[in-house]
């Protein structure tokens, strides 16, 4: 639906249309809104609400806007007409399980590197924010056209391994304890194991993990077998070297502020960071990278980016977006975890506790780059408190309409215009442009909003009207209404990943 109201703002005015339109948080502001004539203002020497005003007497000659309205400064203000929201009905019955899909202009390939938590323990539950990040941000991207490799960065190579290996030989009593290493029952199973043997029986584990939370990686790409034995670190400090990129200094070599290789003649991860991104974007050419990182790695972005830049490669190719902090709440008080003392809730242990369908939504309930705390209390809740169950039990709500009903999808679709049928009607054509606005800016929270949104539009149609047991033809219209919701919450629910009850 912004798609058309962009294209009539368009026809509307010989200026090229650039602003924003999006969807009116209150109901006296339309059904839309839009902002372009603060954008227009300058180049047409007019204050932003003649720009408006005129703008809103071209429009009303459209016949898709019931009313278009102008209101100072300068916003315009859509109220899509009741005969679009009932074509939109006949479009979801056709397009069924298409709806909300779509194709960008240009397809990208697009490599999303998620999780890729060392493999030096169990996967915590903190790992699982930036887990289910990525794998819902790849199913969008994949709905709008793009061609998604998904894929898991080993670090099976440096100091975090030689501390696994040390830890296991401190729980056997081989050498003294530090502070420094990891700690938990499940270094004392590794007793007896190498460090190279360890790391392989944890990575199995994280597997298992991955696939226990529904997140797919198509690659798990390891940094000794893929950079280090393949010498890969020294072809990129060649290439860098070639085009004079290196410095010298107190024994290390340096990129610009940063070191490559200890006065030791070790290199840094740095030096292994600018060999995956070399490898990612020159070697198997991906058109862009997306790095999901936690917060602690929120300094590094400007370095990789330099990096990635000093390769020769434009730094606009590589996108990280960083996940903050998670707190696990119970009883009001924070349960405290830390995975080098030993101290943490797995991301197993939180979906035994809680479900999959759960664990996913309360983690994409939030935006990524904000601080969180996942309610353990309200997440046990069965009740319509919790906003998964609220959600599902819409949809199962759908299901029990439709059982009690014929669907013909051949309604008269111009009987559904009350306030509640307007309603849903209006959030069930919000489903494309909240996936291709979300494949644009990567805020994945957003389609956790929609879902209660939806769930929200039904649950007040079915409060309002009678479906069943009313005239022939109205029932058929609201029952073609509530099967199009059953579809759209599908499609929803597939790409959240989250399952579609039969019954709750």
């Amino acid at each position: 639906m912004i798609e058309l109201v962009e294209k009539r703002l368009q026809e509307a005015t010989p200026q090229r249309i650039e602003g924003t339109i999006s969807t009116s948080d209150k109901k006296e502001f339309g059904h839309y809104t839009s902002n372009v004539a603060f954008k227009l203002a300058k180049e047409m020497k007019k204050s932003p609400f003649e720009v408006a005003q005129d703008l809103a007497k071209n429009l009303s000659s459209f016949n898709e806007f019931k009313k278009v309205e102008a209101i100072a400064p300068g916003f315009i203000n859509f109220w899509i007409s009741s005969e679009i929201l009932q074509d939109s009905v006949k479009k979801i019955l056709k397009e069924k399980k298409s709806f909300g899909k779509s194709k960008v202009k240009k397809s990208k390939k697009i490599n999303i590197e998620f999780v890729s938590a060392n493999p030096t323990g169990p996967l915590t539950m903190a790992n699982g924010r930036g887990g289910f990040y990525g794998d819902v941000l790849s199913n969008v991207l994949e709905s709008v056209g793009h061609k998604v490799t998904r894929e898991y960065y080993v670090n099976d190579a440096g100091n975090q391994v030689r501390l696994l290996g040390e830890s296991i030989k401190a729980v056997e009593g081989k050498i003294e304890d530090k502070e420094e290493y990891y700690k938990g029952d499940y270094i004392k199973k590794l007793k007896g194991k190498t460090a190279k043997q360890a790391i392989a029986i944890l990575l199995k584990e994280i597997k298992k993990s991955l696939k226990k939370a529904g997140i797919n990686q198509d690659v798990f790409f390891s940094e000794d077998k893929n950079l280090h034995k393949k010498d890969e670190l020294n072809k990129v400090l060649k290439f860098l070297k070639k085009k004079k990129m290196i410095v010298e200094k107190d024994g290390a070599l340096w990129l610009g502020d940063n070191v490559l290789v200890k006065s030791d003649g070790n290199p840094t991860y740095f030096l292994a960071d600018l060999a995956y991104h070399y490898d990612k974007l020159i070697k198997r050419k991906f058109d862009l990278a997306i790095d999901i990182w936690g917060a602690d790695h929120h300094g590094y972005i400007s370095r990789m980016k330099e990096g990635v830049k000093a390769l020769g490669i434009n730094p606009d190719r590589l996108e990280i977006l960083i996940t903050q902090l998670i707190r696990l709440v119970s009883g009001g008080k924070e349960v405290r975890m830390s995975k080098r003392k030993g101290n943490f809730v797995t991301m197993d242990d939180l979906i035994n506790r809680v479900g999959v369908d759960v664990t996913r939504f309360f983690f994409l309930m939030h935006s990524a780059n904000t601080h969180m705390d996942f309610d353990l209390d309200l997440a046990k809740e069965k009740s319509q408190k919790n906003p998964v169950y609220y959600t599902q039990y819409a949809y199962v709500r759908c299901l029990n309409i439709l059982k009690k009903g014929k669907i013909s999808n051949n309604s008269k679709l111009e009987l559904l215009k009350s306030d509640s049928e307007i309603k849903l009607m209006l959030e069930l054509v919000k489903f494309p442009d909240i996936i291709s606005q979300t494949a644009k800016d990567y805020q994945v929270h957003r389609l956790t909003k929609y879902a209660s949104e939806l769930a929200r539009s039904l649950h007040y149609f079915y409060e309002s009207e009678k479906v069943v047991g009313v005239e022939k033809d109205l029932e058929s219209a609201r029952l073609d209404l509530v099967n199009v919701t059953k579809i759209v919450f599908e499609n929803l629910f597939k790409i959240l990943k989250i399952s579609s009850p039969k019954k709750m």
